[in-house]
C-alpha cells in the first residue's frame, strides 16, 4: 500500500477521495484548514511551507500519489486569497514535494482544475502569466479592475494558470522523466458544500442559469471515480492531460475549440521537440521550449 497526499481533505471532493484511498488500504495524509492530519492555511507562505514540511515528515519522503483538491470559489473582495490558494497552494506544494514523488515508482498526481478555464470570458492573459510566475499581488491588481466580474475572473485565471503550469512541467525530465504522471481533472458544477452555498446565496439564480446540457450537477462520487482512475496504473501513459467532466458545458460553449489544429506558430516548438526526442531508454528534457 502507498502513501498519498490529499489537500482539501476535510470536505467535498477531497474528503471523498480520502475515503476511497483509505478503503483501498492506503495511508493518506490530509491537508486542510480544519479537521485534517495536517492543519495548514494554504493562502499564506507559512501555511504552505508547514504543509510541505509536515507531509515530508509523515510520508518518510516518499509519496506514491497526490491529489490537489484544495481551492476557493469566486467571492467578492477575496481575489488575492483565491489566487493564492488555487495557484500557489498547488505549485508550491508540488515543487516542494516533487523529490518525494520521484522517490516512488510511477507516482501519480491529480490536480483539480476547472472547466472555467475554457468557459469564462474576459480573463486577462497578463494576469495568468503573472500567476504562473507566482506574482499573485500583481495578478490580483489586474483582476480587480474587472469590477463586478472580478470574482469569477480570479477563479478562472487561477485555474488557467495552474493548468498551464502543470502541463508545462508534466512533460519534463524532472516530472515525466522521473516517473511522475501529472494530470488534471476539469470538473464543471459539482454538488460540493461550496456549490451548495453558492446556490443558496443571493447570486444563486445566476449560478443556476449556467448552461449544463446534461441537466444535472456532478457529484463528488463521480469526481472521486475519475480521480482514482488517474491514480491507478491505467494512467501510466497519461502525461499532462486535462480530463473534462462537466456535463457538456465546455462542448456547448466551444464545440469547435477542441480538438484544434496545430497553429503554425507552434511549429518551431514541434520541430525542436522532435530533435530533442530521446533514444529508447533515455529521457529528454523538454523544460526549455524555444521562444
Amino acid at each position: 500500500m502507498g502513501n498519498y497526499l490529499v489537500t482539501g481533505s476535510a470536505s467535498g471532493m477531497g474528503a471523498q477521495v480520502v475515503a476511497r484511498l483509505r478503503e483501498a488500504g492506503h495511508r493518506v495524509i490530509g491537508v486542510d484548514r480544519v479537521d485534517a492530519d495536517v492543519v495548514a492555511d494554504l493562502s499564506i507562505p507559512a501555511g504552505r511551507q508547514l504543509a510541505i514540511d509536515e507531509v515530508l515528515s509523515r510520508c518518510d519522503e516518499r509519496l506514491d500519489g497526490a491529489v490537489l483538491a484544495a481551492g476557493l470559489g469566486p467571492k467578492r473582495g477575496a481575489e488575492r486569497t483565491i489566487v493564492e490558494v488555487n495557484v500557489l497552494g498547488v505549485t508550491e506544494l508540488l515543487s516542494g514535494l516533487r523529490p518525494a514523488l520521484a522517490a516512488a515508482n510511477k507516482a501519480k498526481v491529480v490536480v483539480i482544475g476547472s472547466n472555467s478555464t475554457t468557459s469564462t470570458p474576459f480573463v486577462p492573459g497578463r494576469a495568468v502569466r503573472l500567476l504562473k510566475r507566482g506574482d499573485t499581488a500583481g495578478a490580483a491588481r489586474i483582476i480587480t479592475r474587472r469590477g463586478p466580474l472580478a470574482p469569477p475572473v480570479a477563479y478562472a485565471a487561477s485555474k488557467l494558470a495552474v493548468s498551464h503550469w502543470c502541463r508545462e512541467r508534466a512533460v519534463t525530465a524532472q516530472w515525466a522523466g522521473a516517473g511522475i504522471r501529472l494530470n488534471l481533472l476539469a470538473p464543471g458544477p459539482v454538488l460540493t458544500p461550496l456549490l451548495r452555498a453558492q446556490l443558496a446565496s443571493p447570486t444563486g439564480k445566476q449560478v443556476r442559469s449556467f448552461p449544463v446540457p446534461a441537466r444535472e450537477y456532478g457529484t463528488v462520487e463521480q469526481i472521486a471515480d475519475w480521480t482514482m482512475m488517474l491514480l491507478s496504473p491505467s494512467a501510466d501513459f497519461m502525461v499532462g492531460s486535462v480530463v473534462t467532466v462537466d456535463g457538456g458545458t465546455e462542448a456547448l460553449v466551444r464545440p469547435n475549440g477542441w480538438p484544434a489544429r496545430l497553429p503554425l506558430r507552434s511549429l518551431p516548438h514541434l520541430l525542436w521537440a522532435m530533435k530533442k526526442a530521446p533514444s529508447r531508454g533515455q529521457v529528454a528534457d523538454y523544460s526549455a521550449l524555444p521562444d
